[in-house]
């Protein structure tokens, strides 16, 4: 089956889940806002997407911290992935999964192949 992860109240995941209704594809939803994301889920991402596609550096939550946390943050995938579980809204939204396949960001196109 297929999961989309993110939060409900953003653009990107309301244009996803318009499309997939639209698509009739059946998927679960994980609200990292309100259930959290595991720090092995976040390892998986990015052992399979890597930093540059799982980390959102453009939105405000990044952009708040402080450069010495950015560094920090940066500086190994265990740090990495602690800022994200703690700071979820900086993971980029939707990420969808499918049978080990991935998602990432709002992409018509590659979420209409997903059927």
């Amino acid at each position: 089956m297929l999961k989309i992860y993110g939060i409900k109240n953003c653009n990107s995941m309301k244009k996803s889940f318009d499309l997939l209704n639209e698509l009739a594809l059946p998927f679960e939803f994980h609200d990292y806002k309100k259930q959290g994301i595991a720090a092995e889920t976040v390892k998986v991402w990015l052992d399979h997407l890597g930093q540059d596609i799982v980390l959102n550096k453009k939105g405000t939550t990044w952009k708040k911290l402080s450069e010495q946390e950015q560094q920090d943050a940066l500086s190994n995938q265990d740090n990495l992935i602690q800022a994200l579980v703690t700071h979820t809204s900086m993971i980029k939204r939707p990420i969808i999964e499918k049978d080990g396949a991935y998602v990432v960001g709002f992409d018509e196109n590659q979420i209409r192949n997903l059927k």
